[in-house]
């Protein structure tokens, strides 16, 4: 979830009076408790269900955050709402990334490399416009996804080793590269590799010194063990 300072930064939402109140006592919710079902209703009933055109930005960060929960089906109600809105720059290439991680993990594969090819040459541009081909974690997942979906397990796993240079041993984005390959290992079949893709993710929470959050911790082993057992 964004803080409030960087939702105001953004440019992408409204961000004073009233609403910047309320978005920051639900922030303040997400730093203690983190992504919890009460903090995404709470979210979505505040500034999308009772707007008539609800901000993009909003809509694609609540449906991230049931996606954490792997409550795929409201994030699934969620990103619809933007379906036929013209979307461009970050706005429609987050909505890429929720787009394509959901159609995944709900199983639609068809719609997931539907998906992916109407948009592939977007989300290229865009990446090599903002120098991010070699960087951005949270796409290729998403892309690796749709190779799981598909049953596409080599390019899978080819998609996930891009090259991305850690920053540090408490990388969170390399961590949640790690549970990904766990997942897709997962649902290949390869026992070998799985068994080892549980060691990497495994060495990767132990090198931590410290997460973000005081729930962080709890957060990622949950999804690595959710991970384990052929769901995210």
């Amino acid at each position: 979830m964004l803080s409030t300072a960087a939702r105001k930064k953004s440019g992408m939402a409204k961000a004073f009076g009233s609403d910047s109140k309320r978005y920051n006592e639900l922030y303040q919710q997400f730093c203690q408790k983190g992504y919890t079902k009460e903090l995404c209703d709470e979210y979505a009933e505040a500034f999308i269900n009772n707007e008539k055109k609800p901000s993009a930005a909003d809509v694609i960060q609540v449906a991230a955050m049931y996606g954490e929960l792997s409550d795929h089906k409201s994030a699934d109600f969620y990103l619809e709402m933007l379906s036929d809105r013209k979307l461009t720059g970050e706005v429609r290439y987050q909505y890429c990334i929720q787009r394509m991680r959901n159609l995944s993990l709900s199983g639609r594969a068809r719609d997931a490399v539907h998906f992916r090819t109407a948009n592939i040459d977007f989300i290229q541009n865009y990446m090599e416009k903002k120098g991010i081909l070699n960087t951005d974690i949270e796409m290729y997942i998403a892309l690796a996804l749709v190779d799981c979906v598909s049953e596409q397990y080599r390019y899978a796993f080819k998609t996930l080793n891009f090259g991305y240079k850690p920053t540090g041993r408490n990388d969170e984005k390399l961590l949640r590269l790690f549970i990904t390959a766990v997942y897709i290992y997962s649902k290949c079949g390869d026992q070998e590799g799985f068994d080892q893709s549980i060691i990497n993710a495994t060495s990767c929470i132990k090198l931590f010194s410290s997460f973000s959050f005081s729930w962080s911790r709890e957060h990622f082993i949950n999804l690595l063990n959710n991970a384990a057992n052929g769901a995210l």
